[in-house]
């Protein structure tokens, strides 16, 4: 799958969000969320980023996400990949540093379109 197909996907969760502003996992998020994209942060140790809400697991959003952009270290990828996989997710986006080859192995394996770019430079 390509990067400009992804980006047409309206309903995105960024998992890695964070509330720190010099960090890519809140850029990415508020990227996504001042292009209209409806936005999903995800962080069990965030309870709200720019007053919204961040939700501590894919599970509890309160829809699936259609792509679900990884901002975090190999370890939690592994397991948001089956996360993704249980929920029916159809694209997992990687940002560079998340694209391990144990993550992309294993996201081919469930299944799910994998991108491996960075969101910042696609979505101009």
């Amino acid at each position: 799958m390509m990067p400009q197909e992804a980006l047409k996907k309206k309903v995105w969760a960024v998992i890695g969000a964070t509330a720190r502003t010099e960090k890519f996992g809140y850029k990415i998020y508020k990227h996504l969320r001042d292009h209209g994209y409806t936005v999903y942060p995800v962080n069990p140790n965030v309870t709200a980023i720019d007053g919204d809400v961040c939700y501590p697991s894919l599970r509890a959003l309160p829809e699936v996400p259609q792509v679900v952009d990884f901002v975090v270290p190999e370890r939690v990828g592994l397991e948001a990949v089956d996360e993704c996989q249980q929920l029916g997710v159809e694209i997992a986006w990687l940002q560079p540093g998340a694209d391990t080859s144990a993550v992309i192995t294993k996201a081919n394996e469930a299944g799910l379109a994998v991108i491996t770019d960075c969101v910042l430079v696609q979505l101009k």
